[in-house]
């Protein structure tokens, strides 16, 4: 049986990703200048599914009036994750949405449709089938075992770097699963997907479906960075190549005398002004403002940014309506960032600005610097590791 109906997990809220998860859930943060979900529900159009059910809960208005009832011309259901109690949960929400057999995806990893196709094909032949990919770093993601075809193992947390293989979270399911699920021990409160799973992968009802290919996702506020990498590479961007590597929306204003060093995105109606340097490895999302002769290296600056004369910002991440002024310096990593309790060595990060955070001129930002929603910092500040939420730092 072909599956038509695809399941898209979108109700997480993305504590790791904070501050950039404020106002607006984990998938609909930007990839290069689109929102990660956008690519997600494309992989999923172009492998031929005519049915869409997003699962949504934190601030799932953001995810409902962005997309409203359709996405290119494929019907949309939206199911409420009430409480964000895992991801088995999250697609129990959907039981009676979906048909016989239907695809569950995350709504925040950046696919392609050749994963999906092959995924659902796969399920033709087994009662549930993964996708698996090679990875370098398999003790972030969780990996998998696979015999002759079948996948034999779940480790959600290896130990060993011999594991290669990990779970690409793009699964084709029957109606089994919820059984699975109903059956399914939770852990601290919630229902992980993988803990059902781990059940058919006892009976040997996986199937491997071993693929390549695009595959990234955002965990932190540096992987951002990497996933606009990505996609700047596969060329996966909505705007009018102007040079090689080069797009620029047609309503976008580039001065003669501004410089853009592909691969680089300029969303609509952005302006760069004379002298400016933008890129590579930068994307503008819509209604963003660089300064002249300011300089603009491996960063993601999201829609209404404002970025003023003769500032420096590499390897940057900046959320909604945030406005930089003159002669900001922010020179990128590696850097020791703090998530949570956790810190993180050596990672590439300039700063992080959250949504409407006001710098005014002549601020200077330490690699890895993580700047509250709200936040306002004073002229000629000098700031590092954790600006609070509605917090003013001035000299």
């Amino acid at each position: 049986m072909t599956i038509d109906t695809a399941v898209v997990l979108a109700a997480g809220e993305g504590n790791r990703l904070r501050p950039l998860t404020h106002n607006r859930p984990k998938p609909m943060l930007p990839a290069a200048n689109r929102p990660i979900m956008e690519y997600v529900l494309d992989a999923l159009v172009d492998a031929g599914i005519s049915r869409l059910c997003l699962v949504v809960g934190y601030k799932r208005d953001r995810v409902q009036d962005h997309f409203g009832p359709t996405y290119r011309g494929v019907p949309i259901d939206y199911v409420v994750q009430e409480k964000q109690l895992g991801s088995g949960h999250a697609l129990q929400q959907a039981a009676g949405t979906v048909g016989d057999s239907f695809v569950v995806v995350n709504g925040d990893r950046v696919i392609e449709s050749k994963m999906v196709a092959a995924v659902i094909e796969a399920h033709e032949e087994s009662p549930a089938a993964l996708a698996v990919l090679e990875h370098g770093n398999a003790q972030r993601y969780g990996a998998v075992d696979v015999e002759n075809g079948t996948i034999t193992a779940l480790v959600e947390k290896p130990d060993r770097r011999e594991f290669r293989l990990i779970n690409a979270g793009v699964y084709a399911f029957d109606r089994d699963i919820f059984d699975a699920l109903a059956r399914a021990d939770r852990t601290d409160g919630t229902l992980p997907l993988t803990t059902a799973v781990e059940e058919l992968v006892e009976a040997r009802q996986v199937q491997a479906v071993r693929t390549g290919g695009l595959w990234v996702d955002a965990t932190y506020p540096w992987d951002l960075l990497e996933v606009a990498r990505e996609v700047l590479r596969h060329g996966l961007v909505e705007a009018p190549e102007r040079d090689p590597d080069v797009w620029v929306a047609d309503s976008a204003r580039v001065h003669p005398d501004a410089t853009l060093q592909g691969p680089v995105v300029v969303g609509p109606d952005s302006e760069i002004a004379a002298g400016a340097v933008v890129g590579p490895n930068v994307s503008l999302g819509r209604n963003a403002t660089v300064g002249a002769n300011a300089t603009l290296e491996g960063s993601v600056l999201d829609t209404d940014t404002r970025v003023g004369a003769g500032s420096v910002l590499i390897d940057c991440v900046s959320g909604h309506d945030v406005h930089l002024g003159p002669s900001t310096i922010a020179p990128g990593g590696p850097a020791d960032v703090q998530v949570g309790d956790a810190v993180h060595r050596g990672e590439r990060l300039g700063a992080v600005f959250g949504d409407r955070v006001r710098a005014e001129g002549g601020v200077n930002c330490a690699p890895g610097t993580l700047v509250g929603t709200n936040g306002h910092l004073r002229t000629g500040v000098v700031v590092s590791g954790q600006v609070r939420a509605d917090s003013e730092v001035i000299r």
